[in-house]
């Protein structure tokens, strides 16, 4: 069998790991031909590929990024030129065959899989994994690079900690999140914060305003408020800009803020994300000799498993109010920010 990789939209610690552990088994437990297909779509679309060996994939595992490079290339949306944005899935189904694949895995979050559950329907074999640091993706536990992401982001807080306390600031730290808070609370709970704010949960910034000035009040000088960069605010403001001039406008403490931005997808993985990754890679392997096509492989109760891909298509994983970290977190005094209803 001839089996094609590619990986698409944002970079993700563990890509590489992921490419590894399909190609590797590929390769060396199936004897299969494997091409690497750059630049996402866009590659399939330019035939931008290489025929990937053993020795191409050694030394990989560790690597942040993707060998294959990326590219956010949405083929199935419409562009003001009606006609080529057509053309575009056509011309990847073409390419899949001139180059006669058996299948096409596809490494990458929801716009990923929705693509390539419309791939699948157009009669293309095709196998999805997910990947992303905002751990969104409907149909598995986690997502590989959501480890890391949390990890970096709760030294990020574990640092300012020290900061906070010596000057009696408030500090406020942003967290990539655009939908989902699952960062922010993973890595809020496990960093000590005193606020998390996510966009499942509306808040009321007077209440977060009311918890900082009771610690205030309690010998608490300092606080740390951790929010994902997709919490809703009513203002044209930046969301971190508008939380860091309300808390200091109303307590009158000194408010500091800190946007951790591209540093929590970059880096190498850690090793829980590149044991996922490398499971993940593997099982994908194992539906390709199936013929189970039309599946996004992932992570349930702790076992590899898949999922159609038509049940994963154009949904999101979120937050849920009663998730066990956010009812610990109320029990501990920790605020969401909460409107009273």
């Amino acid at each position: 069998m001839k089996i094609g990789i590619l990986s698409s939209g944002g970079d993700c610690p563990g890509i590489n790991a992921t490419i590894r552990g399909v190609g590797k088994t590929a390769l060396m437990h199936y004897d299969m031909t494997v091409l690497g297909i750059h630049n996402g779509f866009s590659g399939l679309m330019d035939i931008d590929v290489e025929e990937l060996s053993e020795r191409s994939l050694s030394g990989i595992l560790n690597l942040g990024g993707t060998i294959l490079g990326t590219s956010r290339e949405k083929p199935f949306r419409k562009t003001a030129n009606h006609l080529d944005g057509d053309n575009k899935p056509d011309m990847i189904c073409f390419n899949y065959r001139k180059l006669g694949l058996d299948c096409l895995v596809c490494i990458g979050g929801n716009g990923t899989q929705k693509t390539a559950n419309k791939l699948s329907r157009m009669g293309l074999n095709v196998i999805g994994v997910p990947k992303t640091i905002d751990n969104d993706v409907w149909g598995t536990d986690i997502t590989f690079g959501f480890d890391t992401a949390v990890n970096i982001a709760t030294e990020a807080i574990d640092r300012l900690h020290s900061t906070a306390s010596a000057h009696k600031r408030v500090m406020v730290v942003e967290v990539m999140g655009h939908q989902a808070g699952w960062i922010a609370l993973y890595a809020g709970m496990a960093g000590g914060a005193d606020v998390i704010l996510i966009p499942e949960i509306e808040f009321d910034i007077r209440k977060v305003n009311e918890v900082i000035l009771d610690r205030f009040r309690r010998g608490k000088p300092y606080s740390i408020v951790v929010l994902a960069e997709g919490i809703r605010v009513n203002l044209k403001k930046r969301p971190v800009d508008y939380v860091k001039h309300s808390i200091e406008d109303a307590t009158r403490i000194e408010t500091r803020e800190t946007v951790l931005g591209y540093l929590q997808r970059g880096g190498n993985p850690s090793p829980f994300d590149r044991n996922l990754a490398t499971r993940l890679g593997g099982h994908a392997t194992e539906l390709i000799t199936e013929k189970a096509f039309g599946r996004m492989v992932c992570l349930q109760d702790g076992r590899i498993s898949s999922v159609l891909l038509s049940d994963v298509s154009g949904k999101l994983k979120l937050v849920t109010p009663d998730h066990d970290l956010i009812v610990q977190g109320r029990r501990m005094g920790i605020s969401f920010g909460e409107k009273e209803v």
